[in-house]
């Protein structure tokens, strides 16, 4: 088949939806398909075609419409002005990956709520003409689907195909050492406050190092925060690959706070679960759906802080639930099943 993916930003633009669409259009291109990439951004070595934009707060605004042939377009959102242009373009598959929901601060600025709540507003009208017309719309887990408030009007014709990763490249059995790891971008909105202030009481308790991977503008106000509080944490930055598995491999256990619905899944839960290290993750939907196959959900940072300690000195429950959380991602979150899944769905359509 023909397939166009249409993805706002493209590697190497740094996102979880942009890592997702270039696996997906590797993993397909592999098997035979002809895939051509539209994107704002971005380089691939197959078919690409970029799309003059201007970048508007996260936002890439299409000024010029894309002439494409497909037998399948697969547009994927939020920032959802490029599956806008092809709402009409048929058949029209639509990943949707997360709600709109703009946090209170945005880049290290206070965003008063009026303004935010005006932007999901115009995203709403945006989005429900495209998945009107759409032959068929995506969600990586059903619990996200059936909670989100757009979404959940087009259940009828939600599939789901979750996000995945590349098994091979995450090692087994890697002996635990003394930390905590959190590994995202470092943003207000991902609730890193609430786990900063969990490790200081754990770390009145047990001898256990927070290591926080990533960088962001609330990277100052963090470590801040961290010192105000007498956490011994170590902010590395953003590693390469191959240090980052490293470091995830010897995590005790990985902590994901997010508690915003713009994180919808979390792929470093599966890149967790693929090391066998136990991952912790807040009640959020999606997120929660994903973390209960190779860990525990908590609801507070008090319940966090008693996990962590929990998992802290119970080696067994450490093993237990990282095997639990491989076979997860082998089971369930591979690509091979991912693009398996995917392909039914152009099929479907075709």
């Amino acid at each position: 088949m023909k397939i166009i993916q249409v993805s706002p930003y493209f590697p190497p633009h740094l996102g979880g939806v942009e890592y997702h669409v270039k696996e997906l259009a590797d993993g397909l291109a592999k098997r035979g398909h002809q895939v051509t990439v539209a994107s704002s951004c971005g380089r691939w070595n197959n078919g690409f075609v970029r799309i003059p934009s201007i970048d508007l707060f996260y936002v890439p605004i299409p000024i010029k419409r894309p002439n494409l042939e497909a037998d399948i377009y697969h547009s994927h959102v939020p920032s959802p002005l490029f599956a806008f242009v092809l709402r009409d373009s048929s058949p029209h598959v639509v990943t949707y990956h997360n709600d709109v929901v703009i946090p209170g601060n945005l880049n290290g600025h206070y965003l008063p709520r009026p303004v935010g709540a005006a932007v999901e507003g115009v995203n709403r009208k945006i989005i429900r003409p495209i998945l009107d017309r759409a032959k068929i719309v995506i969600s990586t887990t059903k619990s996200y689907a059936e909670t989100s408030p757009i979404l959940k009007d087009y259940i009828h014709k939600t599939k789901i195909v979750p996000n995945a990763v590349d098994v091979s490249l995450y090692p087994r059995k890697r002996e635990k050492k003394g930390y905590v790891l959190y590994a995202g971008r470092l943003l207000h909105y991902k609730g890193i406050e609430s786990l900063i202030q969990a490790m200081s009481e754990v770390q009145k308790k047990a001898d256990l190092e927070l290591v926080l991977v990533g960088d962001g503008y609330d990277r100052s106000r963090l470590e801040e925060m961290a010192r105000r509080l007498d956490v011994r944490a170590r902010f590395t930055g953003r590693l390469d690959r191959s240090r980052f598995i490293d470091t995830l491999s010897h995590a005790e256990v990985l902590v994901l706070p997010t508690q915003n619905r713009l994180e919808a899944f979390g792929i470093v839960l599966l890149e967790a679960m693929a090391c066998e290290t136990p991952v912790l993750a807040f009640k959020t939907p999606g997120v929660a759906e994903v973390a209960g196959e190779g860990g525990m959900i908590y609801s507070s940072p008090g319940e966090l802080g008693e996990m962590i300690l929990e998992l802290h000195e119970s080696p067994n429950l450490r093993m237990n639930l990282g095997r639990k959380g491989r076979m997860a991602v082998e089971e369930k979150y591979s690509w091979p099943r991912a693009l398996d899944m995917m392909e039914s769905v152009y099929r479907e359509v075709a």
